[in-house]
């Protein structure tokens, strides 16, 4: 058996845990609604999507639904890695309070 080369270490307070690197292989959406996470589904939905809007043979009458679809999948995405940072303590902790300045109001 090969000795590791990894040395361990104590964690430094306040240290976060490195990213986790986004999959390599992106699934098609078969696979991914078979065997994937609900990202990795909706990230080959966006990709097919964003294929059919830049074809120039997609009906007109048709783009407006699929951009339309196509951002709300975006947002989606979006949605899971905010909460996937949120869980993986993405957030500095609460905002401070600024000084009230009555005259702003």
């Amino acid at each position: 058996m090969a000795a590791r080369t990894t040395s361990l270490r104590t964690v430094k307070p306040g240290e976060k845990p490195p990213a986790k690197p986004k999959a390599s292989k992106q699934k098609t959406i078969t696979q991914a609604a078979k065997v994937g996470t609900t990202r990795e589904l909706l990230v080959a939905t966006r990709d097919r999507i964003a294929v059919a809007v830049e074809n120039p043979n997609t009906p007109a009458r048709d783009l407006a639904a699929l951009t339309k679809r196509l951002m709300e999948v975006v947002r989606d995405i979006e949605a899971i890695d905010a909460r996937e940072d949120d869980d993986n303590g993405g957030s500095a902790g609460p905002a401070e309070d600024g000084d009230f300045d009555a005259s702003a109001v």
